[in-house]
């Protein structure tokens, strides 16, 4: 069973990416790039699960044929190859007229190269059922072994396409570009892990036409490593979708606001009441939440800044050669950590005097946007970790 789980969890894993973007898919597939994604997806998915050898069987009973999952598993494989190419053709360029001639030519190769294997299959003699080792096993037999050598070149040529192409594309792609340098990453990891798999079906393949016994490289070496291949695969076409979406891009910031949100939100409850969100709020709708609680947090903490506490910040970071405006967010992170720490002592002095804490100076402005930057200096700043410790060593 475990061989089983190795295809059918990525197959799991790729089939809810699908569901997932299908939304978005339906609404814009008049566009070649979504295409070319829903067809990966829904290809990808099929082939680990009909590659996985309960499949098999099942297939090889219900059609009555034996062996008959091999041309099928065969030719999803290669129209996967073909798919991947189609989509780094359209993801990488405009839909030029160069563009659209190469995918009319890359859908033609590899379905003529589908319906030979079909073709191969049907001339040639496979009367024993092998679930996992047909590659090894019927190497050397007429005709099979033409289509067996079929689906592994074509694969390896789209492969190879595939991993060049991503390279080539990477190193024009701007650093600022993160979802779509993961994205490209990733897929050109999972190129290096389905090199992997040709070499040891190529070799596995190769030795029995020598002679030679290592049929255990095609069944445990290759599948696990497909497997691998093809969820990484996916995942690299899935990415710069996801990341650039709104929902993701609401999603980083609320994140990011994290420290800010859990440092500020025991004084915001203090000012205003915060309202409690459901498990499934939205997360647009999370996002505004926690950027209310900050607000109100930082309005609450006003009268307890200190202006000499940003100067000094602000002297400091410009001393390290900060620019201007990192040195603005970095001391007015600094300003309001003091702040933070200055009211928690007075909070716990005055309520062991039953009082409560008054601010000690006249309300000061926080200037500092966007809140994200903010955050990011509340939390990793050595300048904004001093001027807390200061508050904290002062009697």
């Amino acid at each position: 069973m475990s061989d089983s789980l190795i295809l059918y969890v990525p197959g799991v894993v790729i089939g809810v990416a699908l569901l997932i973007k299908a939304p978005t898919l339906r609404r814009s597939w008049g566009q070649p790039t979504v295409r070319a994604v829903c067809t990966l997806l829904a290809v990808g998915t099929l082939v680990m699960f009909l590659a996985a050898p309960p499949t098999i069987v099942a297939v090889n009973e219900l059609t009555g044929i034996v062996n008959f999952s091999a041309p099928l598993v065969y030719s999803m494989l290669t129209a996967f190859s073909g798919a991947c190419i189609v989509l780094i053709l359209h993801w990488g360029s405009r839909p030029t007229p160069g563009v659209r001639r190469a995918t009319r030519l890359t859908i033609a190769a590899y379905s003529a190269v589908a319906v030979l294997i079909v073709s191969l299959f049907s001339m040639g003699d496979a009367p024993v059922e092998r679930v996992r080792d047909l590659d090894t096993y019927y190497a050397n037999t007429p005709w099979l072994r033409e289509m067996i050598a079929c689906y592994l070149l074509a694969h390896t040529v789209g492969s190879t396409t595939l991993t060049l192409l991503c390279w080539t594309w990477m190193r024009r792609v701007s650093p600022s570009m993160r979802p779509l340098r993961t994205g490209l990453a990733l897929v050109m990891l999972g190129g290096a892990l389905d090199v992997g798999f040709l070499v040891a079906k190529w070799a596995a393949v190769g030795a029995r036409w020598s002679g030679r016994d290592w049929d255990d490289l095609s069944t445990y070496v290759a599948p696990p490593l497909g497997a691998a291949a093809a969820l990484l695969l996916g995942s690299g076409f899935i990415v710069p979708l996801i990341g650039g979406s709104a929902a993701w891009r609401d999603f980083s910031r609320y994140r990011r606001l994290y420290p800010l949100w859990k440092a500020l939100r025991g004084f915001a409850a203090s000012s205003a009441q915060t309202v409690p969100l459901t498990w499934w709020s939205p997360v647009g709708i999370r996002l505004i939440h926690r950027e209310s609680v900050i607000d109100d947090g930082i309005l609450a903490l006003a009268s307890w800044f200190d202006p000499a506490v940003r100067c000094a910040a602000y002297e400091t970071a410009r001393g390290e050669g900060l620019g201007e405006q990192r040195a603005a967010i970095v001391a007015d992170a600094a300003m309001l950590a003091a702040a933070c720490r200055r009211r928690e002592v007075a909070d716990l002095a005055a309520a062991r005097e039953g009082a409560a804490a008054q601010g000690p100076a006249d309300p000061h402005r926080l200037d500092s946007r966007p809140l994200a930057a903010l955050a990011w200096e509340f939390r990793r700043s050595p300048i904004v970790a001093a001027a807390r410790r200061d508050v904290c060593g002062r009697p």
